[in-house]
């Protein structure tokens, strides 16, 4: 890469040669004119056409040696002429990237997405080391997945070791696992049927109810059962957790927490044996609860009365209470804002004031039973009783936010009650037995410029150019009520009474394997076919040489034929 000059070659060669002509005019700096070996053979003619008569290949400038007497530099006898200039000025204009301070190159590399980021990585060593170490690497990770959730000493130790582009590229290429090969395990001990699966891939932990109203906590390398807790009395339809604390909602209208358990292996004693203060009750509601997240300072819950209500997590108090028109199906909150589903509409709220910010109407042609969202909060997921999905950006330009429909998918024959979201794949759970994986990759653009005007992060397509889902995994009998994504597995659960797991974390492996037997099959194959061919090559030699032989034969001799030979005998 090379800065352009801001003026062109000719113009400044024009005005140097006006100059040297015309002392008067203008003042030359001494450093520009020196004596360059590699200059004799370059000319003003070649470079620029003359225009007047009296500068000519090989003609003294007149006037230079005055003008350079004044500058205390001596033109005579030096070989000075206008080549050497013209050169040097030539020289003086090709400039490149890296000869500018390292703040100004980090600025502009802040305005390249990740793709761009590595590709001007490959430029140059000066260049490698800048945009590797660039900050914008973290905030790529954090766009895309969240910071990993780990304690802070555990963070160093992977910060020391790895770098945040090392991570980013590793995470992005784990990203294309999905469409690889998986394991199923299925995991057995709930009588009823599960209307909610929660995977919490930082502790390795699943947590899983339904019909039956206990909740059930599973290992999620091994699939083993590792607690469950008591019944709870009624059907418990939403479970959210993080490392601090596990919140249950169910048709009762109490929300049931359990508190982490310090030192506890699995982090929440769901029977309650070793402290009675680890488990909380709220109440507030006056329906079912439908749907419950967290966030660090607070809960969220949404409930068949129409209503979401927001708790402080210190006090376990209701703090905010959101009104709606219709039963709440599902809500997920980002930052200062939480997106919930009523009927068929969308609303956004401003928790921090309690205004509604928008509303999409009517986003499906019936209920509106799944939400999910991204993790920067740019963009929200729906699926409905019609069996599509939709895709929308919420633009928030600080004065109101907009809701633009992006893109549109119909890859179930029943309802979507369930989406779950981790970049870049959006699963959809549906009634007919059958699970969606659609890559929403392509319809992004993450550009840092975009992201800092607060403009569209979106490339537009027409209906006919969004793909359909990449995969559909099948092997149910019927209605899927829930699932979840992370650490490389889906996990969902139905009206089967079972937890299925679709581990996907070996399918780098396994598909490195099939990669090197198919190398090692090609490779025997070429061999197999280099024989072949060298051992027909060696069969043809001889065969030309049998055939040349025979025919020098067949000149010098004549083989009778059996009339003769006949008559011979008799004779």
């Amino acid at each position: 890469m090379a800065f352009r000059c801001p003026r062109s070659t000719t113009e400044v060669s024009e005005k140097l040669v006006d100059f040297v002509a015309n002392p008067g005019i203008g003042i030359v700096e001494p450093t520009l004119v020196s004596h360059k070996p590699n200059s004799e053979g370059i000319s003003i003619s070649d470079i620029v056409p003359s225009t007047k008569g009296e500068y000519r290949k090989g003609d003294s400038l007149k006037g230079a040696s005055k003008f350079n007497s004044k500058k205390g530099i001596k033109a005579s006898g030096s070989g000075l002429n206008q080549s050497s200039l013209t050169a040097e000025v030539v020289y003086d204009c090709r400039r490149s990237i890296t000869d500018l301070p390292p703040a100004i190159i980090s600025e502009i590399l802040n305005c390249l997405d990740p793709k761009d980021l590595g590709i001007v990585s490959c430029v140059s060593t000066i260049l490698h080391r800048l945009a590797s170490e660039h900050h914008a690497w973290k905030e790529f990770y954090a766009e895309r997945w969240e910071l990993p959730a780990v304690p802070v000493a555990l963070e160093l130790d992977v910060a020391d070791e790895k770098s945040w582009k090392e991570l980013f590229v590793e995470r992005e290429f784990r990203s294309k696992t999905f469409m690889g090969r998986y394991t199923m395990d299925v995991l057995y001990g709930h009588t009823e049927a599960v209307r909610t699966v929660f995977l919490l891939a930082s502790a390795k932990l699943i947590f899983t109810s339904g019909y039956d109203s206990v909740v059930r906590m599973w290992d999620m390398e091994d699939g083993l059962s590792i607690a469950s807790s008591r019944p709870l009395g009624c059907t418990i339809r939403a479970v959210a957790a993080d490392r601090r604390l596990l919140v249950a909602g169910g048709t009762d209208g109490f929300i049931h927490c359990w508190r982490a358990v310090e030192g506890l292996p699995h982090l929440f004693d769901l029977r309650g044996s070793q402290d009675q203060n680890t488990e909380v009750r709220l109440w507030g509601h006056e329906g079912p609860v439908t749907s419950l997240a967290l966030d660090l300072t607070r809960i969220y819950s949404g409930s068949w009365d129409t209503t979401v209500r927001v708790w402080d997590r210190h006090s376990m108090k209701c703090i905010e209470v959101l009104r709606h028109s219709d039963w709440v199906y599902g809500l997920v909150p980002h930052d200062t804002t939480v997106a919930s589903i009523s009927g068929s509409d969308v609303y956004l709220w401003d928790t921090n004031s309690g205004s509604l910010l928008t509303i999409i109407f009517s986003a499906h042609v019936g209920n509106t039973y799944a939400l999910a969202r991204s993790h920067t909060g740019d963009f929200l997921f729906t699926g409905g009783e019609d069996g599509s999905i939709h895709m929308y950006e919420i633009i928030d330009d600080g004065c109101e936010a907009k809701a633009w429909q992006v893109a549109a998918w119909i890859p179930h024959t029943g309802p979507v009650y369930s989406l779950a979201f981790e970049f870049p794949w959006l699963v959809s759970a549906s009634s007919d037995g059958k699970l969606a994986l659609i890559d929403v990759r392509k319809l992004l653009r993450t550009s840092r410029h975009a992201l800092r005007k607060r403009s569209s992060k979106v490339k537009y397509f027409d209906a006919g150019a969004i793909e359909p889902p990449q995969r559909m995994l099948h092997g149910f009998k019927s209605n899927l009520f829930a699932v979840d994504i992370g650490a490389d597995r889906i996990v969902c659960g139905g009206e089967e009474g079972v937890v299925r797991i679709w581990d996907f974390s070996h399918a780098l492996e396994i598909e490195r394997r099939a990669r090197a037997l198919r190398g090692m099959r090609l490779e025997h194959r070429m061999r197999r076919r280099k024989l072949q061919t060298e051992l027909s090559s060696s069969k043809g030699g001889r065969s030309d040489q049998c055939s040349v032989a025979a025919k020098k034969s067949s000149v010098n001799c004549i083989w009778p034929n059996k009339r003769g030979l006949s008559g011979k005998v008799k004779a």
